[in-house]
């Protein structure tokens, strides 16, 4: 599968190693330095290519959003039509500051980004942090972790569902994108936990 990934920070190329391994073609795109995002593709590993945000949309058959909240906007006027396209947002609108949620509860990241690409197959998840993907094992406490996405597209979840898996996580079917309401929300308290509260790396694991 052919993947696009705007966004060469820690959480893209975190799940880029995994798909890399895994024999997916990559392109990182988005950066504010040529050089960094040569590098982040290097990173990754060995034929990783980079373009534009555009240019990222036409070789993929997935692509990837792992962009602050502040660049959406940017990032997807950049990338030009996205029509059709399965589209795997890990966007949360975070403040800057990380002290809470740009918006929440009553509408999410993941459906204002609707809103700016309404004909793209939209599906949201909150990957595992991105020092757990750089780390040499995804378990924490000896589990596997959960993590939770929502679509309303089937055939788009289940393509995510199973690039989720290949990051080590349990990839958990959380209804329709609305619901990505509650996802964001859940993100932000593991982010309070582990940085304010200072418990480091932390993940959730559904039982049932």
């Amino acid at each position: 599968m052919k993947i696009g990934i705007i966004g060469a920070g820690n959480m893209g190329t975190g799940l880029g190693k995994f798909w890399a391994k895994n024999g997916h073609k990559l392109m990182f795109s988005y950066s504010r330095s040529p050089e960094k995002l040569k590098a982040a593709a290097e990173s990754v590993g060995l034929g990783v290519q980079v373009g534009t945000p555009s240019e990222a949309v036409q070789f993929a058959d997935v692509v990837v959003l792992s962009i602050a909240w502040a660049a959406v906007e940017d990032a997807l006027q950049q990338a030009g039509s996205l029509d059709g396209k399965i589209v795997f947002s890990c966007v949360n609108a975070l403040l800057p500051d990380m002290s809470g949620l740009a918006v929440g509860t009553t509408t999410s990241a993941a459906e204002e980004i609707a809103k700016l690409i309404p004909k793209a197959r939209l599906v949201e998840a909150m990957p595992l942090f991105a020092e757990v993907l750089h780390a040499p094992s995804q378990q924490l406490s000896g589990q596997t972790p959960s993590v939770f996405y929502c679509g309303d597209d089937t055939e788009a979840k289940a393509i995510v569902a199973d690039l989720l898996r290949e990051t080590g996580c349990d990839p958990i079917d959380a209804g329709p994108l609305r619901n990505a309401r509650y996802i964001e929300p859940a993100g932000m308290l593991l982010v309070q936990l582990a940085y304010a509260q200072q418990m480091g790396p932390v993940a959730m694991k559904l039982l049932h």
